[in-house]
């Protein structure tokens, strides 16, 4: 009989130890730990399962089968011990499985849903400031005050440069104009994504809620400043308050406009073997968004590291005139990833499928 899981033995793994604690609650309420007797298939190569399998006691054998990338693991058979270092990391993470798992001992282990935890560790990642400076690329600098023209702004901005010109008039007529005074409550932290704004007029104060109760301001915005696509690109809650400081005016797309008029245009996918073929043209350099323990388990040889939660502090060390292939498990994390690189005007494709889709190496 399933039974749930330690939560002190669940930080032990790789990437769940990484999740705040609101999000490692919910993986943690809905994982259980399931014995496994001595010869016991846990997975058989080719399964398609979407679980992430780790080893809480016992042994457990992989068994020769397909070859698989050399950083992961070895195409003959291996044993991982429960609290090794290899046990730190969901057993041979490929889908379909590259290799079957057999109990060596009799065994726990924890099956937890990929999707799920991609889900959370996205959410968890995307939990930065929830604001886009709109900055127009042209000798000079956007003002601030209720004359501000946002529309040029937009049209002039990094980040609109991948959007289909019928797109962004779509978008335009589209969009809902709000009158708002001061003091209103534009977007309140915890409640779902709904809308991306734009401010057309006036100023808003960005917060976030501390645990002493007093808002912490976080950035204040102004006319062209584009603000709360971050809770539409993963189906997450809203990571911050906005608040209108003075009166103005907003305008705002529904998730549903945004997905389809701009996150979409702006994402460019490649499979494995075209992602293969522009690195080793030194067209492109690959970026790990996942979390640093797991890119030193299994990332690709030769990319480089940059957490998705870090990703718009490091943004601007990017090389502009390079070509980026951002990747991570599943295809969720690197996809938000390659939005925001996207509209700080950097060439980005997101490999397809993730690296558990990836064939080859």
């Amino acid at each position: 009989m399933a039974e749930p899981i330690d939560k002190k033995v669940l930080r032990q793994f790789v990437p769940a130890n990484a999740l705040k604690a609101e999000n490692f609650e919910e993986l943690a309420g809905k994982t259980f730990v399931e014995t496994v007797h001595a010869g016991k298939t846990i997975f058989k190569e080719g399964d398609t399962d979407k679980k992430s399998v780790y080893v809480v006691e016992g042994q457990v054998e992989i068994a020769p089968g397909a070859p698989t990338d050399s950083d992961i693991t070895t195409p003959g058979g291996y044993v991982v011990e429960a609290g090794s270092d290899k046990a730190k990391h969901a057993l041979v993470n490929r889908q379909p499985r590259k290799q079957s798992a057999i109990a060596k001992t009799d065994c726990k282990i924890i099956r937890i849903d990929s999707d799920l935890l991609d889900i959370l560790l996205t959410w968890d990642q995307l939990s930065g400031i929830e604001v886009v400076e709109i900055t127009a690329e042209d000798s000079g600098t956007k003002t601030n005050d209720e004359e501000g023209d946002w529309m040029t702004s937009i049209l002039r901005s990094k980040a609109f440069l991948q959007v289909p010109p019928a797109n962004i008039q779509t978008m335009f007529m589209r969009m809902q104009e709000m009158p708002v005074k001061a003091g209103a409550e534009i977007i309140k932290q915890d409640d779902e994504g709904d809308y991306y704004y734009i401010v057309k007029q006036g100023k808003c104060k960005v917060t976030r809620n501390s645990k002493a109760g007093k808002p912490l301001t976080l950035a204040t915005i102004g006319v062209g400043d584009a603000f709360g696509e971050e809770a539409l690109l993963s189906d997450a809650k809203r990571n911050a308050n906005v608040v209108m400081e003075t009166n103005g005016a907003l305008m705002r797309l529904s998730k549903d406009d945004f997905v389809e008029l701009l996150k979409e245009p702006m994402l460019s996918w490649l499979t494995g073997e075209e992602s293969d073929a522009l690195v080793k043209n030194e067209s492109a350099v690959w970026i790990d968004v996942r979390m640093e323990a797991e890119h030193k388990d299994s990332g690709i040889t030769g990319s480089i590291n940059i957490p998705l939660i870090t990703l718009r502090i490091k943004a601007g060390s990017l090389d502009s005139k390079k070509k980026y292939i951002v990747y991570c498990d599943s295809g969720r994390r690197s996809s938000a990833a390659a939005f925001l690189l996207s509209e700080r005007g950097l060439e980005v494709y997101c490999l397809k499928g993730g690296l558990v889709e990836r064939t080859g190496d």
